[in-house]
């Protein structure tokens, strides 16, 4: 693991201070990451409803968490791709985990996978695969 907790979590703040809203840090190993979402009213949609866009975020960050981990600080890895699968409704207030895994990484690219589940379920709520582009310079 190239990468702490801590130097992550500050590396976050200072480079993506709005990922805060996305989730926070739970635990990282290397090349993967685990984030916890606490649900808000900003994260809901009509139906009261955890919304796609929320839990898109969350992937995104904890997975780009578990890059990180394995290539270091780097600012400019970026998302080139996101699909997610909505498998079933969150559970309503109740807090969103993101377990997210890295499958490969390149010298240019870093693929993975995250499931995301409501806090005291083992069942999905969602699954997404993600690939980030990495910039040649490190």
């Amino acid at each position: 693991m190239k990468i702490t907790a801590e130097e992550l979590e500050d590396f976050l703040t200072e480079q993506f201070p709005q990922g805060a809203r996305y989730g926070a840090l739970e635990r990282l190993g290397d090349g993967w990451a685990d984030m916890k979402l606490e649900v808000r009213d900003e994260h809901l949609r009509p139906g009261g409803t955890v919304s796609g866009p929320a839990l898109m975020a969350l992937a995104d960050v904890a997975l780009y968490a578990a890059l990180l981990s394995q290539i270091g600080l780097v600012p400019l890895a970026v998302t080139s791709n996101l699909n997610i699968n909505f498998l079933r409704k969150p559970v309503a207030n109740c807090a969103v985990i993101a377990s997210a895994r890295m499958l490969r990484v390149g010298k240019a690219m870093g693929v993975g996978e995250v499931f995301l589940r409501s806090e005291g379920s083992e069942a999905p709520v969602a699954h997404a695969t993600i690939s980030y582009a990495i910039p040649a310079e490190r």
